[in-house]
């Protein structure tokens, strides 16, 4: 079987349902003509580097080099001589208003887009999409940028609004601490500050989100709050974060099942009450206060049962009885007697003369 090229898609992402643009040339004609004007052999490898034939899959340069006995590096020059052959030739000027309309779609959308985003607005088919990317290619306004550690693959037109908006980008994640956590407000205004000297037609909230999704460091959640992408307020890979998320919104310890509840009522998940317990007993993140009852560890709640929250008040100095109960209940959610019998085991604890009680 021939090995595909393929594309990265953003963590999580899944295709957005979104209206396809509506330009006006026709890509099938188009690119037809284009290829008509290249030797067979170099026709025949564009058709398959870029899945143009009656299969939509995009072959590798090793594949189509096994397929006719010849490098990778040869299927590279005749790709290269193609593509050479398509831009001298009296087709592709013809084709020089469509280029300039699909420029002028990129130019629109901020000039510098994410691959993916960029394909997907284009075309809602596989087929149409590979046409598009095969015109991208070919058209000498179109510069693509290769997938990196920090950014996601991307096409520009404008090759100095792209370096400084990669600028801000990285000086944005340079200013973020690894847990602050922003508003969709906040993250633009902090964009907006980073971007030096950049057409001010740029600066819309479209265009600024479209931008911040190029960066695989800075990143979003379901509730639209911003922040480092490895932050554990932002990345949602499963029901804990999912509860993560809730138990923060609701700034408050939650019982499980209401987690739960939440989880399916706000984020459409479908989350079971057992299964969510499960995964609140085996997070780190998460303090069972009470019957029930988790709270976030961030908030300063130790895990332990009330024992353990008993000798951790009494760590600095021997309290009153009153005292135990009011610093107990200021981190678990039980009642004034669990916490005076736990006190009042000699195992443990001791009575002082004074009255008042210090650890065993």
């Amino acid at each position: 079987m021939a090995k595909t090229a393929t594309t990265t898609k953003k963590a999580g992402a899944t295709a957005p349902k979104k209206a396809v643009a509506k330009l006006s040339f026709d890509t099938t004609t188009l690119v037809k003509k284009l290829i008509s004007e290249v030797p067979e052999r170099a026709r025949e490898v564009l058709v398959y580097r870029f899945g143009l034939g009656a299969s939509a899959d995009r072959e590798t340069l090793e594949a189509i080099g096994e397929r006719w006995g010849i490098t990778r590096e040869r299927v590279r020059q005749i790709e290269s001589a193609g593509i050479d052959s398509i831009r001298n030739s009296k087709q592709f000027t013809e084709a020089s208003p469509a280029f300039e309309e699909l420029a002028e779609y990129i130019k629109n959308l901020g000039g510098v887009v994410a691959e993916d985003e960029l394909l997907l607005g284009l075309a809602a088919d596989e087929k149409s999409r590979n046409r598009y990317r095969f015109l991208l290619v070919v058209g000498s306004a179109f510069f693509r940028e290769r997938e990196t550690e920090e950014f996601y693959a991307r096409w520009h037109v404008d090759q100095s609004t792209a370096k400084k908006v990669h600028a801000a980008l990285t000086s944005l994640y340079g200013s973020l601490s690894d847990t602050e956590v922003l508003t969709e407000s906040e993250i633009l205004d902090k964009f907006i500050e980073e971007l030096h000297q950049v057409n001010d037609a740029y600066k819309n909230e479209e265009i600024l989100k479209r931008w911040l999704s190029l960066s695989k460091n800075i990143s979003s959640n379901p509730l639209a709050e911003w922040g480092k992408a490895t932050s554990a307020a932002i990345r949602t890979k499963g029901i804990r974060d999912y509860a993560y998320l809730v138990i923060k919104r609701a700034g408050s310890p939650m019982h499980f099942s209401d987690v739960a509840k939440t989880i399916s009522s706000l984020f459409a998940k479908e989350a079971h009450v057992a299964t969510t317990h499960n995964e609140l007993i085996k997070d780190d993140r998460f303090v069972l206060v009470g019957r029930g009852l988790y709270a976030l560890a961030e908030w300063g709640y130790q895990p332990g049962v009330v024992r353990d929250v008993i000798k951790k008040v009494l760590v600095k100095k021997p309290l009153t009885r009153e005292e135990v109960i009011e610093e107990v209940k200021k981190v678990r959610y039980v009642k004034d007697n669990t916490i005076l019998v736990n006190l009042n085991d000699p195992r443990y604890f001791k009575r002082l003369k004074n009255g008042t009680y210090s650890a065993a």
